[in-house]
């Protein structure tokens, strides 16, 4: 007798949340798209409680791991991002700080 297979809740999402985590951090808001991937892993981890609950009960179950992986790339992106922004405007300030313009010719 074959068991029904449902639709895990929330996979598709996120599956996006991942996917824009990464997209808005390289291309748009910078660390910002970190907070998508911050949702997208809070889901992870409320539909990986589903999947250990009922095993074998849900499909979908492949992008639910491809959305943590891609979640985890975008928080890493954001990080670096975040850091070299600071590094970028630390820099500026520190120039414009000691006066010494004309190291800059």
């Amino acid at each position: 007798m074959a068991e029904y297979q449902q639709p895990l809740p929330e996979a598709s999402t996120i599956l996006t949340m991942g996917i824009l985590s990464i997209v808005l951090t390289l291309f748009c808001c910078g660390p910002f798209g970190g907070i998508f991937g911050i949702i997208g892993l809070v889901k992870a981890k409320t539909a990986e409680r589903l999947i250990n609950e009922n095993p074998g009960q849900y499909t979908d179950v492949s992008n639910v791991k491809t959305g943590k992986l891609l979640s985890y790339i975008g928080i890493a992106f954001a990080v670096i991002y975040l850091f070299l922004v600071i590094l970028y405007f630390g820099t500026i300030a520190a120039i414009l700080a000691s006066g010494d313009f004309d190291s800059l010719q």
